[in-house]
């Protein structure tokens, strides 16, 4: 009987020692790293703080997020698999884990990126849920695959290792999307109730027209301040989108939107400037006071956006009239688009910013 439990045991171990050896690891930092409008110090940091300089706690700890950054590369191995770092932090009431702090894998199939699977994080509270390990997709049928892995939208990525079969290749790939173009906003932007990280209207934006965007969303912290002007000044674009109304009040935009816009202009003369509409939020069909506050906001929005294509031919305005639908179905929340949500806006916003896009020679 102790011999049989022996033997039994000594195969389990020689088993897992084989498996074990069956995954080899690498640093994704050493791939392609795509989604930072400016090179950061930190592997899967979207802008570095110790460069750029913000007022407000919130929106260096938002600088740091992976949001928006994905890992480019080919591999003939039958599964992919993964081991990250995030923070600690618990989980948005808003958001799935997946999006806040996992993977999003996407593999390129007859010229499209086709969804492949999910690294599915740990969520629970305490540092010893911030380490993360997942298959992402198995059993692949043999081949070269070329990957696109976007990266945790609402948390930082402290490291990345993307596991292939030991007798399997893994190789950076070059970018290619064509173009440069900033998509600055609010929570919207931020993805704040995408399912998965590649969910987010700037991702599938990107990702149907084959556009580099940077996803420069900040959840309840774009209002259309001066930092955040001087950052997009020192970026090289192409074209910026702005969903620049939802945080700020009525008098911040009467107030600011001038003075941003003059920082960007000045440094970028005549790129578009694609000023979006906030959404109309269905947290103000019955509270009054949200209604009048939101109404006060569009109205500036628009004033003020009107005014300014007066004398500047390079910027646009979009309603947001049918951003989400008229089902009443849309958002998690009354404000945060969900995935059907982003489905809506982008039928509604993708027509008419490619538009304006062709214009300016981008196609």
């Amino acid at each position: 009987m102790i011999r049989n439990i022996i033997i039994t045991f000594m195969i389990m171990s020689v088993s897992w020692v084989m498996n074990a050896q069956e995954t080899r690891y690498y640093d994704a930092s050493k791939l392609t790293v795509i989604g930072k409008a400016i090179p950061t110090s930190k592997d899967f940091t979207r802008i570095d703080t110790s460069a750029y300089r913000f007022n407000d706690s919130v929106i260096e700890e938002y600088a740091c997020h992976s949001t928006g950054l994905a890992v480019l590369f080919a591999t003939d191995s039958p599964f992919i698999k993964a081991r990250w770092q995030t923070s600690d932090k618990n989980a948005s009431e808003n958001m799935t884990a997946i999006a806040q702090k996992g993977l999003d894998l996407y593999i390129r199939q007859n010229g499209e990126w086709v969804f492949a699977g999910v690294g599915r994080p740990m969520m629970s509270k305490g540092p010893e849920y911030a380490s993360h390990a997942s298959t992402i997709v198995k059993s692949m049928a043999p081949g070269r695959k070329e990957c696109l892995l976007y990266l945790p939208l609402y948390d930082r990525l402290d490291s990345l290792f993307i596991g292939v079969d030991d007798k399997s290749y893994i190789e950076p790939i070059d970018n290619p999307f064509r173009h440069r173009i900033v998509i600055k906003g609010s929570s919207v932007t931020h993805g704040l109730a995408a399912s998965r990280p590649g969910m987010s209207y700037a991702a599938r934006f990107g990702r149907d027209n084959g556009f580099y965007c940077f996803n420069l969303g900040f959840s309840g912290k774009s209002k259309l301040q001066r930092e955040f002007a001087e950052y997009l000044a020192d970026v090289e674009a192409d074209a910026f989108i702005f969903d620049a109304f939802s945080n700020p009040s009525a008098e911040i935009i009467h107030e600011q939107f001038d003075a941003f816009v003059d920082i960007v202009r000045a440094a970028h003369p005549g790129v578009p400037l694609i000023f979006m509409q906030t959404e109309r939020r269905e947290t103000r069909n019955f509270d009054t006071s949200r209604e009048d506050l939101e109404a006060r906001k569009q109205a500036a929005a628009e004033k003020e956006i009107r005014e300014r294509m007066k004398t500047d031919k390079h910027i646009y305005f979009i309603p947001s009239d049918d951003f989400l639908g008229d089902e009443h179905i849309a958002t998690s929340d009354g404000a945060h688009p969900t995935d059907l949500g982003f489905t809506y806006m982008l039928e509604s916003i993708s027509p008419k910013i490619l538009k304006i896009l062709r214009k300016y020679g981008i196609k």
